[in-house]
């Protein structure tokens, strides 16, 4: 799956987790903008590692701030 595939995939699943109704872009991020507490960032996680049958590890879920970094994270891990 290509970035573009992988980012759109990605925004059908944070929709619901998307109580304000934010627009994403690449710089969007989970804490700020999203306003996600550390709850919703792990039933999300645990969505997008179900959708791509993928695992993110702590250290990764640690770095990744924005829906840029997490689409690039994905896309790396899908291999």
């Amino acid at each position: 799956m290509d970035r573009a595939a992988t980012a759109a995939k990605i925004a059908e699943l944070i929709e619901p987790f998307n109580k304000k109704g934010v627009a994403l872009t690449d710089a969007s991020t989970f804490a700020g903008d999203l306003e996600w507490d550390s709850l919703t960032v792990m039933d999300f996680v645990a969505a997008i590692e179900d959708e791509f049958d993928i695992i993110i590890s702590m250290n990764q879920q640690a770095e990744i701030e924005t829906y840029g970094q997490l689409i690039d994270a994905v896309t790396k891990l899908q291999g």
